[in-house]
Formats: structure tokens, sequence, C-alpha cells
């Protein structure tokens, strides 16, 4: 499956890197920065072990574990749905991604899922992880310390990659703005490898 089978009606970017670059730390920096650009941006990010958003002794937790599949819970400041997949190998990102359709965001972002065929924009920090990252045929940027600039040009990262600095989080979000923008066709007037 690639990103042009996904078949949703918004942009998707993977935002990918190895554990401990900070993935999650940029995207709290970039959401409002994104929001402040008029975008409302959903995220989905994988979790590589068991986790769950409810708690033993409450009524939802009850229910669920009595067999309600799925289990939605809802007040009027949020709701959560809770849907046991036993025997799923990976989460289905396709499936994760037509919930998403329902709330019409502007743009999608996904982090982990590193291994699936979508747009990325890869994080990078000397020491963390593989560079190798960088030949995947589908990222698009490499956001990394500028003095760490040497180690993309070291592995033969694709031309036509854009170079963001992973200190400028404006500018990632700038870059952001444009790819979701191209995706959908508008005229950005800059293109994004500049």
């Amino acid at each position: 499956m690639s990103a042009t089978d996904l078949d949703v009606p918004f942009p998707v970017l993977a935002v990918a890197a190895w554990s401990g670059t900070g993935k999650t730390t940029l995207l709290e920096q970039l959401l409002p920065l994104l929001r402040d650009r008029g975008l409302n941006v959903g995220v989905i990010k994988h979790a590589h072990h068991a986790f769950d958003v409810d708690k033993p002794g409450k009524d939802s937790y009850r229910l669920r574990s009595a067999g309600a599949a799925p289990m939605l819970v809802a007040s009027r400041e949020r709701f959560a749905l809770m849907q046991e997949t036993p025997g799923q190998a990976e989460p289905d990102l396709a499936h994760l991604l037509q919930m998403m359709a329902l709330h019409a965001p502007d743009l999608v972002i996904v982090e982990g899922f590193k291994a699936w065929p979508l747009p990325k924009l890869v994080l990078y920090r000397d020491g963390v992880g593989d560079p190798a990252i960088f030949k995947d045929p589908w990222v698009r940027a490499v956001a990394l310390k500028m003095a760490d600039e040497h180690v993309l040009d070291q592995h033969h990262a694709t031309s036509g990659i854009s170079r963001l600095d992973l200190d400028d989080t404006c500018a990632i979000a700038g870059w952001i703005a444009r790819f979701a923008a191209q995706w959908r066709g508008a005229d950005v007037g800059q293109p994004l490898n500049a």
C-alpha cells in the first residue's frame, strides 16, 4: 500500500525518527504554530506497547471488559472510542486514517509507522538511530541540527529533499503548511525544497 492508495481527502505526513530524537516534543511545539496558520491538524501516534486510556473500576472499563466492542465514552468536553484488536499484528493505518476523515482535518500527521510508504519529514539527531533512514524514497524533508548536515551528505540523501534546521520550529511549521497546501493544489509561492 502506498500514500496514493489511502483514498483520504486530506494530506498525510509521517514524522519519522528513531526513539529519543524528540518527535513528540517537536510536535508539541509545531501543533500550535500550525493551528495559528489556520490548519486543523489530526495526529495518529503509533504505540509500540500495550496501552489503555481507561481505568479499572470506571464504568467504561467495566463495560468494555464485559464485551462492549467498541466502547465509546463521551462528555461535553471530549469522547474516547476504545476498540479491542486482539490478534492484530500492527495497527491498520489505512483504517485509522479513514476514521479521521469524519473529522475533516486539513492535515494528518502520523508519528511512527516509519515503514509505511508515506511522504515523510525525518528528524535526525547525531548519534541517535541509523542515518540510513535518509534513503527512504518517501522522505520529503529532513530536520537536523545544521552542524549535522554533513551526515545527510555522507549518506547520499536524494537531492530535492528539503533541509530544515531542527531548532527552527517556525521554519518546520512553514514547510509543513506548504506541504499541506501543495497537496491541495494551492499556489503557495515557495517550493517545498526552498
